[in-house]
């Protein structure tokens, strides 16, 4: 099956979307979130792009480049959040901070921005009014997470994934949608490069010390077949797994966005930073 059938068969199970709302694709520069923008505007999905601008030196002069490139081509509308502007630093200041401060010297880079990103990307999409937040995780990313949360011990954490972030239903919360979630990585990358795609191929320099990137490491020596299995797997507890998932949503204390905890995670840190 190829990439554009899996594309469809998954939106279509999982009722990722409709051609009625908007959905808020978050370009990265990278090849994962251009191929997830191509084919939905391909198939005819209303479609409006978001882009972090983490402000990175070059890395981030060459994604925006590369994102700004795509929506001329594809005739979307861009929003640009430049992180600078709307919070005084670049990300590399702003996690190295936090990371400098007792306690959080050993927070992952990639969690610390994680963290970050998923709190803007959430509250820019209610701003935009869009319906749902289109990312490019693929079967590589959710194989990566699944294993990454048995190895911690932590299989609750897993509660939310899925083609569609399964959240209880909040009016603070925007729905994620993955319409790669069962496209390996090799397949988006093959995909990206025969349509010649505007994309950055290039590692975030950043990313140096993530447990993810170990998992990665170890993916990439099995099979796309084991990927798959892996997440077959997965749907097969999900059930037992839910049942131990915290499923109240309360509004963060100090910013009033969707949270587990009196203060959402992304305050947590800004709170430390401050």
């Amino acid at each position: 099956m190829n990439i554009e059938k899996k594309i469809l068969q998954t939106i279509k199970k999982y009722k990722l979307c409709n051609k009625k709302e908007k959905i808020l694709v978050a370009l990265s520069g990278g090849k994962d979130s251009a191929v997830t923008a191509y084919l939905l505007k391909k198939f005819g999905y209303n479609l409006e792009a978001i882009h972090i601008d983490l402000k990175i030196g070059k890395y981030s002069n060459d994604c925006l480049k590369a994102v700004k490139k795509l929506c001329k081509d594809l005739k979307i509308k861009l929003h640009v959040y430049d992180i600078k502007k709307e919070m005084g630093s670049s990300m590399c200041y702003l996690r190295s901070t936090i990371q400098s401060k007792p306690g959080r010297n050993k927070l992952k880079n990639c969690a610390i921005c994680g963290v970050i990103k998923k709190w803007i990307l959430n509250r820019e999409a209610r701003k935009l009014n869009a319906s749902k937040i289109a990312t490019g995780h693929n079967l590589d990313d959710e194989a990566q997470t699944f294993l990454m949360n048995i190895f911690k011990g932590s299989p609750k954490l897993s509660s939310n994934i899925g083609a569609i972030t399964r959240n209880i239903s909040d009016k603070k919360f925007i729905s994620r949608i993955k319409p790669l979630f069962y496209v390996p990585e090799n397949e988006i990358r093959d995909y990206a490069k025969i349509h010649k795609l505007p994309v950055i191929y290039e590692k975030c320099p950043c990313a140096l010390d993530s447990y993810r990137i170990q998992i990665r490491k170890f993916l990439e020596k099995m099979p796309n077949k084991t990927k798959q299995n892996i997440m077959k797997n997965f749907d097969a507890i999900y059930k037992k797994i839910k049942k131990v998932k915290n499923s109240k949503i309360k509004y963060c204390e100090i910013c009033g966005e969707p949270s587990r905890k009196q203060i959402c995670k992304k305050c947590e840190l800004m709170k430390i930073h401050k």
